[in-house]
């Protein structure tokens, strides 16, 4: 089977694990990853974290968590960005930003759980402060774009919000890969595709706006299996109408790409026949 796949840092990696499960990988870069030119924005939410003026801090990644302390140390030193971080209330959406605060010796206050959506955010936040976040100011580590509805809801919810973009998205700078891969699905060329992150499929649907196929594109989805790493995207394939055929027990590629593959053909079969 063909399998398509955008991923862009472990593109490698993603290439071997479908040849390994059998399939014929289509793998293009859909977008890549660039720091923030001027780092204004969260060299000055260091100025107010030092201060104490932040009271609680969400971590939503672990390179946006890494990248800010790297920024933060070309100001200030190490120890005095540990000791501010230790004594605002700290909230990590996952694993990674988990990992990196255990680098540096700090203890977050809360843990989301999985699926890690932001939603499971603001669970974690109600169960914390039951009687709401009024006259709290927080902090939010972006990832790539902001989180409009996490804003909203935290705003709704009395809370005073402060941005933190660390980083953003972009399609790579040649996109002729990811157009062939684009025009592979339209042809009816492919049988299984596989997204990784919501970024992914934000950047596919720019691609598809600019040649007028984003219709021809969802009606291809009919016959052509879509696996997602997890809730958060598969939020952002739905918000676009494409169809969720598979969501793996746990949010890792490697899991993602076995459970696709056992269980492709017979999806595969099945919309084919519905669609015919």
């Amino acid at each position: 089977m063909t399998v398509a796949a955008f991923e862009s840092r472990m593109a490698d990696q993603m290439t071997k694990l479908i040849s390994r499960h059998g399939g014929n990988p289509l793998v293009a870069p859909s977008m890549q990853e660039i720091p923030l030119e001027n780092n204004s924005e969260a060299l000055a939410f260091s100025q107010r974290l030092l201060s104490g003026k932040i009271d609680l801090f969400i971590l939503l990644t672990g390179v946006g968590t890494r990248t800010l302390v790297d920024v933060w140390k070309t100001q200030f030193p190490l120890e005095d960005i540990k000791r501010a971080m230790t004594q605002t209330t700290l909230v990590v959406r996952g694993p990674k930003p988990l990992a990196v605060l255990k680098e540096l010796g700090i203890k977050p206050h809360l843990i989301v759980s999985e699926p890690n959506t932001w939603e499971d955010i603001l669970h974690t936040l109600d169960a914390f402060k039951p009687e709401g976040l009024s006259g709290l100011t927080i902090g939010i580590q972006e990832y790539g774009m902001p989180n409009e509805e996490l804003m909203k809801a935290l705003a709704t919810r009395g809370a005073a919000i402060s941005r933190v973009p660390v980083y953003r998205w972009a399609l790579p700078d040649n996109v002729e890969p990811l157009q062939q891969v684009l025009q592979a699905m339209l042809s009816q060329s492919v049988d299984v595709v596989m997204f990784t992150s919501g970024a992914q499929v934000t950047h596919i649907v720019e691609l598809l706006n600019r040649t007028n196929d984003l219709e021809s594109f969802r009606q291809a989805l009919n016959r052509i299996m879509v696996s997602s790493i997890g809730t958060i995207t598969s939020q952002r394939l739905r918000a676009y109408d494409f169809p969720v055929d598979l969501e793996p027990s746990h949010s890792k590629m490697g899991i993602l790409v076995k459970e696709t593959s056992e269980k492709a053909r017979d999806i595969v079969q099945l919309k084919r026949q519905n669609s015919s």
